[in-house]
């Protein structure tokens, strides 16, 4: 039996339609992929199946869920099937989890609350996903003490500790590295079983193949392309399905390396971090020059997003030391930070804290416009506020204002975890050519191996971080960290 049917559903800001009706159905045990560009409505689609849609966008059409046949613009009738019948994992972590709960307990809430169970075997329950998910250490710690990965985990144990049969995962891997994902993947397909129901929205070409089942590929709030997941992978119809694979950066060419000029904008000499009683790496020693690229990969957690954070002077290292050319401009050292969603404040729109940037750095008139349509966003997004614009284009805009500040060293900590293969070409060829005309030095990191690959011109590969261990054992150990040219 069908698990949920959606006839013409759509969804309207005011007058402008940014969802065109569409209709999708989810069968027990056969995932349903949705791809797409970033601010394509995959997203959009998936609030309006839940009854979640931000309340100044409509939406419209007929959603059957089980023998429950609801209006997609009646919300509230919604709620009663949440968590129980309809489980959502939502895009960013950071708003789905409880700043002030630890790790195992938003997990056990779940399953205490909508499952009830007893609240031993709901603690018992949430560690044992936690520790599916490889975070076994970390069932004490607050989300403000995870990485963006590992908060992702955190996220995706709670979305699926309620039972629901049907799940929707919004970008369930981003920020994530292959094993993880593949991780992901595997525990997502366990759940569903044959009897379950898998939505999954994504960019994440690698997972879309892992996932199989069906897939519809969306772009501007249509549908262009849809079929078996494999066949839709093996012969694309349709221009865009074709473009939109041929952007993964596995198929890049690699950048031509820039020449080394003059002194280190920033520099490290045996860096040593730990965190949460953790060793994350040691004597780790680099120089980041005036117009290059220096990328850092390596699983989930092994501390790349603190590496970076060290080199700013945000934390401080265990050990070695960190030297930063000195500057004329407090602007000179900006961080682009993972989670956009937790850099701009909430009830302002984007327009006004552009506004603000511009205004403080004193930016060239038209700049804004400029690298506006350089990073393909709409010039209506401004009149937004963050909560009403997709993660990709939230993403975009804090890369924007970044650049407004023209900073002489830009870390930039996955700065297209959220973005479709050919908006990512798009700002890594931005933020490449910023370094190169402007002289700017840019730390880059990402869990993507082949996008640091072919964009660094030096890469920092690290290793994943060993557990707590006696200090005497602790001196005798070394994190691998390879440097490669």
């Amino acid at each position: 039996m069908t698990l949920l049917k959606a006839e013409d559903i759509s969804v309207r800001d005011g007058g402008t339609v940014i969802l065109e009706p569409l209709s999708l159905q989810l069968d027990p045990g056969e995932p349903l992929v949705i791809l797409g560009e970033t601010g394509s409505g995959k997203s959009l689609m998936a609030q309006a199946l839940m009854g979640t849609l931000p309340p100044e966008l409509d939406a419209k059409g007929r959603i059957a869920i089980g023998t429950q046949v609801l209006n997609a613009g009646a919300p509230a009738r919604f709620r009663g099937l949440w968590g129980r019948e309809i489980g959502v994992l939502p895009q960013e972590p950071w708003l789905s989890l409880d700043p002030l709960m630890r790790a195992r307990d938003q997990v056990a809430e779940t399953h205490a609350l909508v499952r009830g169970l007893p609240r031993g075997k709901a603690r018992a329950r949430a560690g044992a996903d936690l520790a599916a998910l490889g975070l076994g250490g970390s069932e004490t710690r607050y989300p403000h003490e995870l990485s963006g990965g590992m908060a992702q985990r955190v996220a995706i144990a709670a979305a699926r500790a309620g039972g629901a049969r049907i799940v929707i995962a919004d970008e369930p891997t981003k920020g994530l590295d292959a094993a993880r994902r593949d991780d992901v993947a595997a525990l997502l397909l366990t759940e569903m079983g044959e009897t379950g129901g898998l939505l999954v929205i994504t960019h994440d070409l690698a997972l879309a193949r892992r996932l199989g089942g069906r897939a519809i590929v969306l772009r501007a709030g249509a549908v262009v392309e849809c079929g078996a997941t494999d066949q839709v992978f093996a012969a694309p119809k349709a221009p865009y399905t074709k473009e939109f694979f041929a952007a993964d950066p596995e198929r890049w060419a690699p950048r031509r390396h820039a020449a080394r000029g003059g002194p280190a904008v920033v520099s490290a000499k045996g860096l040593a971090l730990s965190r949460g009683g953790r060793t994350l790496f040691e004597d780790v020693s680099l120089e980041i020059f005036q117009g290059g690229v220096f990328g850092v990969t390596g699983p989930s957690g092994c501390g790349k997003s603190s590496l970076g954070d060290a080199l700013l002077g945000l934390i401080d290292p265990a050990r070695g030391t960190v030297s930063r050319r000195s500057g004329n401009h407090p602007n000179d050292f900006q961080k682009l930070y993972q989670d956009p969603v937790a850099a701009f404040p909430r009830k302002r729109t984007l327009g006004q804290t552009i506004a603000d940037t511009a205004r403080l750095c004193g930016a060239r008139p038209g700049e804004i416009e400029t690298l506006r349509d350089r990073l393909g966003l709409a010039p209506g997004l401004l009149a937004r506020r963050p909560g009403a614009v997709s993660g990709g284009e939230l993403q975009r805009l804090s890369l924007l204002r970044v650049l407004l500040r023209n900073p002489s060293f830009i870390f930039a900590d996955e700065p297209t975890s959220r973005l479709d293969p050919i908006t990512q070409a798009r700002v890594i060829a931005l933020l490449t050519e910023t370094t190169e005309r402007d002289g700017t030095a840019l730390l880059l990191v990402s869990h993507d191996a082949a996008l640091i690959r072919n964009t660094a011109d030096t890469v920092l590969a690290l290793a994943a971080p060993r557990p707590p261990c006696r200090p005497d054992a602790a001196l005798a150990r070394r994190r691998v960290a390879s440097t490669l040219h």
